[in-house]
């Protein structure tokens, strides 16, 4: 369990994996923010003052990628941490961003245990 409610903003255009990542992250304490496109993903960014982590997948509709809605947010949010998800984790890393190379990129399917092992190195 988290210390203070820690925000997280999950974009994720699969509802049931996003229902999924929701309630997990809710029942570990967190805040979800929750969008399932970049354009909601924006609108929560240009919104909300605060926010500890971004958990996205990298494949979304509208052809924006989660590497785009990242490099955009840490212009706004320098401090803001980033975990890609992604069915196909070497489109990330083929996109040539310094970002996709820094950041954990976690496989799909991937465990809540992995994903919670990824989300206290980062906020710890």
């Amino acid at each position: 369990m988290s210390s203070f409610e820690e925000i997280v903003l999950v974009v994720e255009d699969e509802p049931q994996i996003l229902a999924l990542l929701v309630d997990y992250l809710q029942a570990q304490g967190y805040r979800v923010l929750p969008a399932t496109c970049a354009a909601e993903a924006f609108d929560v960014l240009a919104t909300k003052p605060h926010l500890d982590l971004l958990l996205t997948d990298y494949r979304l509709p509208d052809d924006v990628s989660g590497v785009r809605i990242a490099e955009a947010a840490l212009k706004l949010r320098p401090d803001l941490k980033v975990i890609f998800i992604s069915g196909y984790p070497k489109e990330i890393l083929d996109t040539g961003s310094d970002l996709a190379k820094q950041a954990p990129v976690l496989a799909k399917p991937f465990s809540f245990e992995t994903l919670h092992e990824q989300i206290e190195r980062l906020l710890s």
